[in-house]
């Protein structure tokens, strides 16, 4: 699984050194998958449950699961690139948020509060803890900047399945939820909107939004839990 998570994250840092004002979705797609194939390595989303490619992309509103295609991109969108690959039949899961072209403090700040928001869950993925270590620490972060969690799309476990038990909330209190012990793969993939947490999807069955169309965040790693604490596996 380790080199499945580094053939993402290389395919997903490829991918995001194209994205730029007029480049379409579809493009940044391609260049997913030709990194991805280049490695060895097999696209995890495409044809799963039959999405029709090898990472989500979703601007702006969109949260989770955007269809690439010929949209093109605007100076200022806010990116998410979600993308998996298969290596000797195990799984891997990435996702990250870029600002194309020009940013404002507005897309920094809910950006940067993503990250670290994940980066506070991750430190509470070791031996002993519990799933809910891991939701409160992302809730706790996340809250008092006045931005809300996703409920209805959470992380999850994985493996030989790219969705495997146990579910991972991104909110809820510490201490409950199954006793995390060493050798448990997760994904955790707190989703931050800068409005309220209500969803709605697309007519095109798959992409998900935010209800009242403000700006989401997606960042997700996939890690492993060993006895000297977590590994974070999609990285180069």
């Amino acid at each position: 699984m380790r080199e499945a998570g580094r053939i993402v994250a290389f395919a997903v840092r490829k991918s995001f050194e194209a994205l730029e004002q007029g480049i379409t979705t579809r493009e940044l797609d391609d260049i997913a998958r030709r990194a991805i194939e280049s490695e060895g390595a097999k696209p995890g989303f495409l044809g799963l449950y039959g999405f029709p490619a090898t990472a989500c992309i979703s601007i702006n509103e969109e949260i989770v699961h955007g269809i690439p295609g010929d949209r093109v991109v605007q100076n200022g969108d806010l990116v998410t690139l979600d993308c998996g690959a298969i290596v000797d039949g195990y799984n891997s899961d990435h996702a990250v948020t870029q600002v194309a072209g020009l940013s404002t403090s507005e897309k920094d700040d809910l950006i940067d509060t993503t990250r670290e928001s994940l980066e506070m869950g991750l430190k509470q993925a070791k031996p002993g803890n519990r799933i809910g270590d891991i939701s409160n620490a992302i809730e706790s972060h996340v809250l008092p900047k006045s931005y809300e969690l996703v409920r209805e799309y959470v992380g999850h476990g994985i493996g030989k399945d790219l969705h495997e038990p146990p579910q991972i909330p991104n909110f809820g209190p510490a201490g409950h939820g199954l006793e995390l012990k060493a050798g448990l793969v997760l994904a955790i993939e707190p989703m931050v909107n800068a409005g309220g947490w209500k969803t709605r999807m697309l007519d095109d069955g798959w992409t998900v939004v935010t209800e009242d169309d403000a700006l989401s965040c997606h960042f997700e790693h996939t890690v492993a839990i060993t006895e000297d604490g977590p590994v974070v596996l999609t990285v180069e």
